[in-house]
């Protein structure tokens, strides 16, 4: 990412965590004419304790000095998360290694135990995917509740551009745009982290056109390593099924990551489940 697009990335970022906290949130007055939803700048420079110009400048992505003092005052006023916190000071402090290089991507990463783990979670469908959100590995309950992955070329199975490509996604998620942001937030805690790799802002770049509403939920999207999400699924074979994401990083060498769809507990979907994975076996 250039030092550009790092101002512009920030600035967009700022904007929009601004606009998601409503006054009453924030313990202000709503006030008289408010055109635009969420606080003010002035009112996040009043709660961060700076002057209205100089967050009107970091707002509006000119390059200032700034201090980890006074990021933490503005991210206490906007009230972020941990991860989002993370992300505002990779952008506005340009924290990246220090010789600007990242570790390739292992496309046989999945160790042994990690192929063990994919197999002894029957009733759970599981991806593994990579710092990209690339697809390397997956059990038979994801081949059968998303789709069959192993059909995809390799180049193919990134998971964000599949849930707005492919349509069975679509048709598969009750609350698909639920379903889009908790990718997204992960996918934008890794943008934060890895500044550095032109990849991310060419891949954005290409969603953006190939896909509106891509912009629109990007721009929404929150920073979470580990959203907590629940989703309802209409399977054209098993019908409803309500999940619990679980997102957890691997440990290793490789920067992976293990999603964990968990069916609800007080669903009959572990049953549908099974019932499906059993009917695959004798057909």
């Amino acid at each position: 990412m250039s030092h550009q697009m790092r101002l512009q990335a920030l600035s967009a970022f700022l904007k929009a965590r601004r606009a998601a906290i409503s006054p009453a949130a924030a313990g202000l007055p709503e006030g008289t004419r408010r055109r635009t939803p969420g606080l003010r700048r002035e009112e996040v420079a009043q709660l961060a304790g700076v002057s209205n110009t100089w967050y009107t400048w970091l707002e509006q992505g000119r390059d200032i000095r700034v201090s980890p003092s006074v990021l933490e005052c503005i991210a206490a006023a906007l009230q972020l998360n941990k991860d989002e916190r993370s992300y505002l000071f990779a952008l506005a402090l340009d924290n990246g290694p220090a010789n600007g290089i990242y570790p390739q991507e292992e496309a046989s990463a999945i160790t042994p135990s990690l192929q063990k783990i994919l197999k002894e979670l029957t009733a759970c469908p599981t991806i593994i995917s990579d710092r990209r959100c690339g697809i390397v590995g997956w059990n038979e309950a994801a081949a059968h509740v998303f789709l069959d992955f192993a059909r995809l070329p390799q180049e193919e199975r990134n998971m964000i551009r599949l849930l707005f490509v492919r349509k069975e996604f679509q048709r598969l998620a009750v609350n698909w745009e639920q379903f889009v942001r908790g990718y997204l937030s992960i996918f934008r805690a890794y943008y934060g982290q890895y500044l550095e790799d032109r990849w991310y802002d060419d891949f954005i770049a290409e969603m953006k056109e190939a896909h509106p509403e891509f912009d629109k939920l990007w721009e929404e999207s929150r920073v979470s390593s580990a959203p907590d999400v629940v989703l309802e699924f209409r399977h054209a074979k098993a019908g409803k099924m309500l999940f619990q994401l679980t997102s957890l990083q691997v440990q290793g060498g490789a920067d992976l990551r293990c999603s964990i769809y968990t069916p609800a507990g007080d669903s009959n979907t572990e049953q549908k489940l099974r019932q499906l994975l059993e009917h695959h076996k004798l057909s």
